[in-house]
Order: C-alpha cells, then sequence, then structure tokens
C-alpha cells in the first residue's frame, strides 16, 4: 500500500486556541475536542513531479520528447469533460462509495452506460483510506491515473494495468492510497482536472456567488493584498454562519484538511496555494469577528 505521512501540524488532538491575530488569542473552548489554529499554513519545500510516475501510467509518453508535467496538465484540462463523463458513466449502484481496507478487491467490475459522447473512462479506483484512522473504512474513488501523476510529486508509481472494458463492463483496478483526509481530497481531485480556483472557495465554505465568477490566479493575489476585501469576504461567512464558533471551526478544519492533504501529496500549484491562504485569511477573520461578538 502506498502511504504518504501528513505534514507535521501544529494541531494536537485537544486544547482549541486561535491564533489568528499575532500577539494574542482567544482561547474560546467549541467543543471537548478543539483544535490548535496556526497563525499561517506552510507550504513544503519545492519537489518536481516524478516522470517515472508519469510514464509508469501512461507508457505512451515516454517515446513523445521532451514533455513537461505542466505541458501534460494543460492537455488534460482540455479533456475534462470526457473524463468526467467517463467517470459519470459509471453505474452508480455498482460501484461501491467506501470498503474496508483490509479486504479490497484487485478489480471493481462496473457496468456503464453506453455514452453519448465522446468519454475517456477513468483508469483506475483509489481505495482511499485515512492515515489518522486505521479503522476507518476507504473511500472508493475512481480516477484517470495520469492527472494526478502530473500534479502530485508525490504519486506513486503504479504498477497496476488500466482499466479495461470488456462487453459492458469496465474492470477498474484497484490502488490502495492513504492520506491525512480522504474527504478532502475530493476538492483536490476536481481542482486538478479542471484547475478551476472558484470551484475550490465553493468546496470550503459559502463565499458572496458573484465572487467566485470567473476567479483567476492573479484575482486572488489582489485580495490577498486586499485587508478591506478579506474583511468583507470573512464577515459574509460569519453572518451566514450566523457567529457560530462550531460551523467557523469546521470551515477551518476543512481548509486544513485539504492543506495537508496537498502537503502530503506534493502538490506545488501557485494558484492552489494562493486560494488556500486566502481561504485560511477568510475563515480565521470570521472566527475572530464570531469571538469578539461574544464580548
Amino acid at each position: 500500500m502506498f502511504q504518504v505521512a501528513s505534514h507535521p501540524t501544529s494541531f494536537p488532538a485537544h486544547g482549541y486556541r486561535d491564533t489568528s491575530r499575532r500577539g494574542s488569542s482567544h482561547n474560546t473552548s467549541t467543543s471537548s475536542n478543539p483544535v490548535q489554529l496556526p497563525r499561517k499554513l506552510s507550504r513544503p519545500p519545492y519537489e518536481n513531479v516524478s516522470m517515472k510516475a508519469i510514464f509508469s501510467v501512461s507508457p505512451g509518453l515516454a517515446s513523445a520528447g521532451n514533455i513537461t508535467p505542466e505541458y501534460i496538465q494543460q492537455g488534460l484540462v482540455l479533456q475534462a469533460s470526457q473524463m468526467f463523463a467517463g467517470i459519470s458513466s459509471l453505474a452508480p449502484s455498482h460501484l461501491p462509495s467506501s470498503l474496508p481496507k483490509s479486504h479490497l478487491p484487485s478489480f471493481l467490475s462496473i457496468p456503464v452506460r453506453p455514452p453519448t459522447s465522446s468519454v475517456e473512462y477513468p483508469t483506475h479506483a483509489l481505495a482511499v483510506s485515512s492515515s489518522k484512522n486505521p479503522d476507518a473504512q476507504a473511500l472508493i474513488i475512481p480516477v484517470h491515473a495520469l492527472v494526478l501523476a502530473s500534479h502530485c510529486a508525490r504519486f506513486p508509481e503504479i504498477r497496476a494495468p488500466s482499466s479495461r472494458l470488456q462487453g459492458h463492463n469496465l474492470q477498474l483496478p484497484v490502488i490502495p492510497f492513504s492520506l491525512p483526509s480522504p474527504v478532502a481530497f475530493t476538492v483536490l481531485t476536481t481542482f486538478m482536472y479542471q484547475h478551476r480556483l472558484d470551484k475550490v472557495l465553493k468546496a470550503l465554505f459559502p463565499m458572496p456567488s458573484g465572487f467566485l465568477s470567473n476567479l483567476r490566479h492573479r484575482d486572488v493575489q489582489e485580495i490577498l493584498h486586499s485587508v478591506s476585501t478579506i474583511h468583507e469576504l470573512s464577515a459574509y461567512l460569519c453572518e451566514h454562519d450566523q457567529y457560530s464558533l462550531q460551523r467557523l471551526t469546521a470551515h477551518a478544519m476543512h481548509v486544513r484538511d485539504v492543506w495537508q492533504d496537498m502537503v502530503a501529496l506534493g502538490i506545488h500549484d501557485s494558484g492552489l496555494w494562493d486560494t488556500i491562504d486566502l481561504a485560511w485569511e477568510v475563515v480565521l477573520g470570521a472566527l475572530n469577528l464570531a469571538a469578539a461578538s461574544r464580548g
């Protein structure tokens, strides 16, 4: 089984402390098992994406000349609709959402609906288990392995063959995989397919609808340098969640989980990292506003 360790964090299993303001803290207990929040989410040292991992899932690219992971990513984004169509064609009644990680099959045989347009069927089914909770079941996530291999510096060299269509059934090889947060991983897979920063933010917590339109990397950078805009977004989130410290803390934990998975996978996309930084600033600002409202 491939397993990546979570990045060392300052989150003990107990003792909530909001350290979002340098030099001060709010010791606000939101539950019996609160969590300590750092002021910043640190970025790990840069690692190159492994071309060996890319060639292991797409051997044909080895003879394509001097290509880069970024070039492959750009081509895959153009095929996102066909790849999503391939995933959507899998019969949901035959695709388990989770399985016991101690009893994983080598393959899943999943009926596919007749395609109405060009489709790219998923190549593997990742059985994603939690590195923090060994007893939890593994989430089953059909993916196109080349998408992950071209984005993740710590993606393994998959030796299993790719999926194959037999009649009306797709034979999907099952790959055991371990991450700090299997649920947060779905946020990252969607980004890797589409490179949509607005969808990343929308998946993390509620945002004003107009704010999410055509969000680009340079927009995120501008907002990160605008104290007033971040305050407006924090105020919106705080009001949306009715100043609930419990709900706002849950949003913070979701952002943290995505960050831990990014570190564990070795994802170094600068636009995605800046978006996670923005999300962190907004949610910590909302927590400060909620705490201040309580006097």
